[in-house]
């Protein structure tokens, strides 16, 4: 009786982090330079001084909100927004053990991050709206001053709290909860809150279909370049097949992720083995 055929290996192998991780890397390592780029922008963003919009006396009426500690640290939004997704992502690459998958949604999290965070930063600085708190941070011992011809306020307070104070629009804090508690403190109008979840909204949802089909597509769970992946298959022990075939699948809706290819493979492998064992049966 004839040996069991080989198990034959259609399509791409699946891609882990030690198969596939460093070559994902090469492939994309002008995103990750722009991505340092952004990072950079963002800083300097930080620290030039924001455009000082005219505040006169009586404009201060709606600015004298109390100066408020944030019920939301600052330190804690870089952990609710970066490092918990990427805790998740994570946890679903050792559940799926697709490499294209766990690198294009950091990439796509983290570009999100900084292309609204330079958005959101850039136009604080060049609107300048003030704070609801701003008279406590332009005058904090409660003492008003004003031009006697204009009107505008001679803030006498800490540079650095006044500086923060012409950054009310549009907040970079905004998300549920995050977005509720910055009006409660203060530290934003009703309008910052809005148009800042709006700018994230619009800015994280182009960044997901960058790298993403839509979720609505049936296979909205895997990234474009998983699909290139399986479309031109690389490494050794294949079988090498067209990539009409696969165009096919994906258009006929066969596909649904690696274990397809192996259960292929594994149908073949049978199919193989079956003959053998017929042959044997009419050679006795």
């Amino acid at each position: 009786m004839p040996a069991p055929a080989t198990p034959i290996r259609l399509g791409a192998p699946t891609p882990y982090i030690t198969s596939h991780g460093s070559k994902v890397a090469r492939l994309h390592m002008y995103d990750w330079i722009v991505l340092v780029l952004l990072a950079v922008v963002d800083g300097v963003l930080n620290i030039i001084e924001p455009f000082h919009r005219f505040v006169g006396s009586e404009m201060m009426t709606d600015l004298r909100y109390p100066m408020k500690d944030n019920t939301v640290p600052f330190w804690s939004v870089p952990i609710i927004g970066i490092i918990g997704p990427m805790l998740i992502i994570t946890a679903i690459y050792f559940k799926r053990r697709n490499v294209y998958d766990l690198h294009h949604a950091i990439l796509g999290l983290l570009f999100s991050v900084l292309i609204t965070a330079i958005l959101t930063d850039a136009i604080k600085d060049g609107v300048g709206r003030p704070r609801p708190d701003f008279f406590w941070r332009c005058f904090p011992d409660g003492k008003p001053d004003y031009n006697n011809f204009t009107t505008g306020a001679i803030c006498h307070g800490k540079a650095s709290v006044i500086k923060e104070g012409h950054k009310s629009f549009p907040s970079g804090h905004t998300s549920s909860l995050v977005a509720v508690s910055r009006v409660d403190d203060y530290w934003h109008h009703w309008q910052d809150v809005c148009t800042g979840g709006l700018l994230g909204l619009t800015v994280a949802s182009t960044c997901y279909l960058q790298f993403f089909p839509l979720p609505s597509d049936e296979n909205g769970l895997w990234p474009h370049a998983y699909f290139r992946h399986i479309l031109e298959p690389e490494g050794e022990n294949q079988v090498q097949r067209t990539s009409m075939s696969h165009r096919n699948s994906f258009q006929n809706g066969s596909f649904h992720g690696p274990d397809a290819v192996e259960m292929r493979s594994t149908s073949q492998a049978l199919d193989s083995m079956e003959a053998g064992r017929r042959q044997t049966m009419t050679g006795y």
